[in-house]
């Protein structure tokens, strides 16, 4: 049988699942206990910024940055396109409102150092990335 109406006539009401997750201890490269909230923030972002975008295949092809192909591109170029892609990659999770505050560090040569604010349900977390260039 065909359903004649598409709109749902009960009430129904959305849950937030939780973002409790395994804690990384990256100091002692272990794996230990759980955390959530901004803590689980902070790894989600880690995570994220240091996964190649396509090179795992368990990840599916909206996870992580692309950083490889910015190798030997002029500083021009790389400073706007990595803010691009920094932006892009961190909004694909839900639990994470806006990617701001760009600053760029060009002293050291083949190599830019971006900080930045990711603003999360949770909290702003502030973070940066290093790219070879």
């Amino acid at each position: 049988m065909i359903p004649q109406s598409g709109v749902l006539t009960e009430d129904f009401e959305v849950e937030e699942e939780p973002s409790l997750t395994y804690r990384m201890r990256l100091q002692q490269d272990i794996i230990l206990g759980k955390t959530e909230g901004i803590d689980a923030m902070e790894q989600v972002i880690y995570k994220i910024l240091n996964t190649e975008r396509y090179e795992y295949i368990m990840y599916s092809w909206d996870y992580g940055i692309e950083t490889l192909d910015l190798y030997g591109e002029p500083v021009s170029y790389v400073c706007p396109e990595i803010k691009r892609r920094i932006t892009e990659a961190l909004t694909q999770d839900d639990r994470i409102l806006s990617v701001d505050a760009f600053s760029f560090d060009t002293k050291t040569k083949g190599q830019i150092v971006t900080n930045f604010t990711v603003t999360t349900i949770y909290g702003d977390v502030e973070t940066s990335l290093e790219v070879a260039i």
